[in-house]
Parts: structure tokens; C-alpha cells; sequence
């Protein structure tokens, strides 16, 4: 059996290391560092590589400790088109996954990016406003297939 993309960039240590890595390359960047100036949760890593893990394989922390995707969504819905924000968090990405020593096999590398880069925009931009977003919205999942209608 294959491994999922979850195990195969390397668990929870390698998932929680990148998202701090993702996370500390947003604060550096002028306007990756916008979205955090409100301030953020006090876990704000921890529950993003819960959700990250979640959605590629790894075990279901997120949905069951810490909120759904309806929530996540609501949350990033309503600021209008930023196209130059999506470009430099995939490349933030991009740069923080050679940060932490996640494999460089390809086959691996292209369906991170293209996750993180198909996450991007159905996170942001589904959605013109938090109030349109349903209540009942399942986590989706992306595998090495990537995700159903995708």
C-alpha cells in the first residue's frame, strides 16, 4: 500500500515544522505579514499543521479537536481577489518546504504545491462573503490522485 502524502513528507514532526517555517516566512513578508496583524490564536501552528496533516492523510486532530472547515473558511472568505497574496504564500511554501527537509522526490513535490495552491484558492475565493459560507462543509482531502473535481 502506498504511503499517503502525510507519511511520505515525513508525519506530524515533518508537517509541524513546515507550517512553522510557512508561517515565519508569512511574518517576514510585507504583505504575507497583513492577514496576522490582528493577532492570531496562540496555537495558530499547532492547529495548522493539524489541518494540513488532516487534509493529506494523516489523523483527523483537526476536525476533532479543533474546528471545521466551515469555520477555516469563514474565517478567510470576504477579502476580495489577492492574487499577489496567493502567488507569495505558494512560494513562501515553496521556499519552506526545502526549509525543513521535506523530500524532494517530485512526484511528492508536485502534489504538495499543487495542493497548497488548489488550498489557496478554494479557501479564499469559493466564497465572496463568511455568511455565504454553509454550515456543513466537509474537509476535503487531496491524495496522490489530488482531490475530486480538480
Amino acid at each position: 500500500m502506498e504511503p499517503t502524502i502525510y507519511e511520505a513528507m515525513g508525519g506530524p514532526e515533518a508537517v509541524l515544522a513546515l507550517a512553522e517555517a510557512w508561517h515565519e516566512r508569512c511574518l517576514a513578508d510585507p504583505i504575507l505579514a497583513h492577514p496576522f496583524e490582528g493577532g492570531i490564536h496562540p496555537q495558530h501552528t499547532e492547529r495548522l499543521a493539524a489541518y494540513w496533516a488532516e487534509q493529506l492523510g494523516g489523523p483527523t486532530t483537526y476536525t476533532e479537536s479543533f474546528g471545521d472547515y466551515s469555520e477555516v473558511v469563514r474565517v478567510h472568505s470576504g477579502n476580495g481577489p489577492h492574487p499577489q497574496m496567493d502567488g507569495r504564500a505558494v512560494a513562501a511554501f515553496v521556499l519552506a518546504l526545502d526549509d525543513v527537509g521535506i523530500p524532494s522526490d517530485p512526484h511528492l513535490r508536485f502534489q504538495l504545491i499543487a495542493w497548497f495552491t488548489w488550498a489557496t484558492a478554494v479557501l479564499n475565493h469559493r466564497w465572496t462573503a463568511p455568511e455565504d459560507v454553509p454550515s456543513d462543509l466537509p474537509l476535503p482531502s487531496w491524495d496522490w490522485e489530488g482531490t475530486e473535481g480538480w
